[in-house]
């Protein structure tokens, strides 16, 4: 079964920055587009920014300019560079792979673990 594995996640003053990772396992042959997302206590889950195979990215309105998602095809990495942290940023980010080819099979909407942000103020 295709796993996606998150990190880089911990606790960071307002101001600061992180960096996330995503790796798939597996014997990964492609993927297509991938993304990070984010739930905060008691809200629900939410797009942070999308990268496609090519590089094409969107983000949401309230990480513009601060966060950038990239991705490592070769290494079928995904990324995101999170800099000036906001308390509002704290969350479980997650990442996804919209469509994962392995060998013969496609596997679609694959969801890694999540890691912990936390803001502080």
């Amino acid at each position: 079964q295709v796993q996606l594995v998150e990190s880089g996640g911990g606790l960071v003053q307002a101001g600061g920055s992180l960096r996330l990772s995503c790796a798939a396992s597996e014997m990964i042959l492609r993927i297509n587009g991938m993304g990070w997302y984010r739930q905060a206590p008691g809200k629900q889950r939410e797009l942070v920014a999308t990268i496609t195979r090519s590089g094409s990215t969107n983000y949401a309105d309230s990480v513009k300019g601060r966060f950038t998602i990239s991705r490592d095809n070769a290494k079928n990495t995904v990324y995101l560079e999170m800099n000036s942290l906001k308390p509002e940023d704290t969350a479980v980010y997650y990442c996804k792979a919209d469509e994962v080819l392995v060998t013969m099979k496609w596997y679609y909407d694959v969801w890694g673990q999540g890691t912990l942000v936390t803001v502080s103020s």
